[in-house]
């Protein structure tokens, strides 16, 4: 029997991770999905708990999960640090933690909406690397030994964005991708004055011409494998991308990197970072200034989805191509309805067995969408007294995710039917908890701004 293509493509990306591992902000498939069965459903702050592992401060990275380590990592506000953590899976108790980043919190214009550990480690089983939003970049053995470590705004200059810079790093293939996707001249006056600069140092208030990069990394040494520039068309905040590189493989076998911001959509070899191919745009004309992007491209049944800022629809873009190829050429479907449609500003979907599940921020909603046809099986309606900014988990037939508060919902994949509501926030003032539910190994694995939690027998 002929394997289909699309399964093909899954099996190869995930060849070299050991089952039940989560070593990657979106998991091991690198869609928010993973084959876990009999996760439990009935839990609490308090039923259901393995253990619990108090957390030095907030933080939106998501743990990443391999074999008996869980790595993570966080604020430690009572010292002014950013700190690299390891976690034992079975009792939580901690293997090690390192003062991992040269600079403290985040943007003074974020305030309390984000810091420098937003990005997620990922690993490939032997080392782990972290990314903080001030630009370090630091590599450890597994079992906490220092490897080496760079600083990213000091190689190539200060980051020209408005807010706390977030993409994460993806290892894959033997290389560390990392895009660097930002406007093309410093901020000016008012939020974010200054920022952006080619030295880092005297010139960063100068309005020079700053590049959009894409950046691979040799994950022995942390040397510079290549730097691709990546051209964009958009203007000011529209060229600003928080989003995180994704492999795929064609079904001809060509591996490539999606790289979703600037208002298009390109596939990069990750051999050399050349572009292969490009789609685009959402933002006709690139007359909307402020479309910054944060959710990462999504692959599933030979489309890839990318969600267009605020609440634009979304778009799924044939994969495969080559070349710049048409707006119309390219684009499979793309959600409808009015004024609302299918959409997302924030969280990043989730796919599995040819759905995409689009978590709405914006609208307060899940949906669950036909990857082939675009067509919407069904929509629930979510409570909204905070911002659900979390990206969705999809495992055992049920979509999870938590709310800025620490709500987390289970949603029946079929019926669309909400099944559980726990909270396992610390107290109503919570907020701004991102971090995506994680599923390892037959537990949960739940991330608030004190604690995480391991759910399971």
């Amino acid at each position: 029997m002929k394997m289909p293509r699309t399964l093909l493509a899954g099996l190869l990306l995930a060849a070299c991770i050991p089952a039940q591992d989560w070593p990657h902000w979106r998991g091991p498939n690198y869609d928010g999905s993973t084959e876990a069965k009999s996760l439990p459903t009935d839990f609490s702050r308090k039923k259901g708990v393995r253990w619990t592992a108090d957390m030095p401060g907030p933080g939106a990275c998501t743990p990443i999960v391999v074999g008996d380590r869980i790595f993570l990592s966080s604020v430690d506000k009572e010292r002014g640090k950013l700190v690299a953590m390891c976690l034992n899976r079975k009792t939580g108790k901690t293997l090690w933690k390192h003062d991992a980043g040269s600079g403290f919190g985040g943007d003074a214009t974020a305030g309390r909406r984000s810091n420098y550990a937003s990005p997620s480690p990922t690993t490939d089983g032997e080392r782990v690397i972290f990314f903080f939003g001030n630009g370090d970049l630091v590599a450890y053995s597994k079992d906490g030994k220092l490897l080496w470590r760079r600083n990213l705004q000091k190689d190539y200059g200060n980051f020209a964005f408005l807010w706390t810079f977030s993409a994460s790093p993806t290892l894959w293939d033997g290389k560390i991708f990392l895009p660097i996707l930002q406007r093309d001249a410093p901020l000016g006056r008012g939020r974010g004055r200054g920022r952006g600069g080619r030295d880092g140092g005297d010139e960063r208030n100068e309005r020079k011409p700053i590049d959009s990069f894409v950046l691979a990394l040799d994950p022995k040494t942390g040397k510079t494998l290549y730097k691709q520039a990546r051209a964009s068309k958009a203007q000011a905040e529209s060229r600003e991308c928080y989003a995180t590189m994704v492999p795929f493989i064609n079904t001809d076998g060509r591996k490539e990197m999606l790289c979703v911001g600037g208002d298009v959509l390109t596939g990069h070899d990750p051999d050399t970072g050349k572009e292969l191919w490009r789609w685009g745009t959402w933002n006709e004309g690139h007359r909307q200034r402020a479309w910054r992007l944060v959710p990462t491209a999504v692959a599933g049944s030979g489309v890839a989805l990318v969600c267009a800022p605020k609440r634009a629809p979304v778009f799924a873009v044939k994969l495969g191509g080559s070349g710049e190829i048409g707006q119309e050429a390219g684009l499979a479907w793309q959600s409808e309805g009015r004024p609302n449609p299918v959409s997302s500003d924030v969280p990043t979907p989730a796919y599995a067995d040819g759905n995409f599940y689009v978590l709405s921020d914006v609208r307060s909603a899940l949906s669950k969408v036909g990857a082939k046809t675009g067509k919407v099986a069904w929509t629930v309606e979510l409570p909204n007294d905070y911002r659900w900014r979390a990206s969705p988990t999809y495992a055992d037939g049920k979509v999870w995710f938590i709310d800025h508060n620490g709500l987390v919902l289970v949603v029946d994949a079929n019926t669309g039917e909400i099944i559980k509501r726990t909270w396992m926030g610390e107290s109503e003032d919570d907020d701004q908890i991102r971090s995506s539910v994680v599923v390892a190994h037959g537990n949960l694995f739940i991330r608030t701004n004190a604690k995480l939690f391991c759910i399971g027998e």
